[in-house]
């Protein structure tokens, strides 16, 4: 980890090596995912097939199993973590897989090469002035055409929250929830075209509604703008 690394990368690494194992204990299980989510998940694979084929990164891949499902419908997926100790576990788990430390406001990508991205509930600990970066960082890689798969928890008004304690650890991370139309926002910004929103209630014990965002970024775009 370089210098430059920012604040909330650091954080956010050290918090999930801490609870990488207990994290991927209960949460590393397809079907435990809700129904109305994993029906999100299945209509985007279906979605990136119908573009072509091509390289689609799921960027906070966690314990690599929607990784996994997107490779068992038919894509050409990688998973890309901040935390060491969870792509060691999703690479344990899944070895025919690859899975990568990295971050989403720095993918080490050459520009235009994803046919695809998800970012299910990872961009809930990038802060705002952090964001525009990350969603430029995906207009760059994806190619012109190429969709993107926001996921994310959220709040009428927005909020945040600092944990210091999950799974029994001492930690120090920070959730930021925003609105759909906030998140929609900064995606336009970035030149990537919202097309599909679709929001959730609480379903069980969750505690915040659900959010899913597919971004387009136009087909006529190039590197050089043109």
């Amino acid at each position: 980890m370089n210098a430059e690394t920012p604040d909330f990368i650091r954080a956010t690494r050290t918090a999930y090596d801490t609870i990488a194992d207990a994290y991927t204990e209960q949460f590393s299980d397809w079907a435990g995912i809700p129904l109305l989510d994993r029906v999100q998940i299945n209509g985007f694979a279906e979605l990136v097939r119908e573009q072509g084929t091509g390289p689609v990164a799921d960027v906070g891949s966690g314990p690599g199993h929607v990784t996994a499902r997107l490779s068992a419908l038919g894509l050409q997926v990688f998973g890309v973590d901040v935390s060491p100790r969870m792509v060691e576990l999703a690479r344990r788990a899944h070895p025919s897989l690859r899975f990568h430390v990295g971050s989403m406001t720095s993918l080490d990508l050459p520009a235009e090469t994803l046919n695809g991205i998800t970012a299910l509930y990872s961009i809930i600990h990038v802060p705002d002035d952090h964001l525009p970066r990350a969603f430029a960082e995906f207009h760059r890689v994806l190619k012109p055409g190429a969709h993107a798969l926001i996921g994310f928890q959220y709040e009428p008004g927005g909020g945040h929250l600092h944990l210091t304690e999950r799974f029994g650890q001492e930690i120090s991370l920070d959730y930021h929830w925003r609105t759909p139309d906030e998140v929609a926002e900064h995606l336009t910004e970035a030149g990537l075209q919202v097309i599909v929103r679709v929001l959730r209630e609480t379903l069980n014990e969750e505690k915040y509604a659900r959010a899913f965002l597919v971004a387009r970024k136009p087909a006529q775009e190039s590197v050089a703008g043109t």
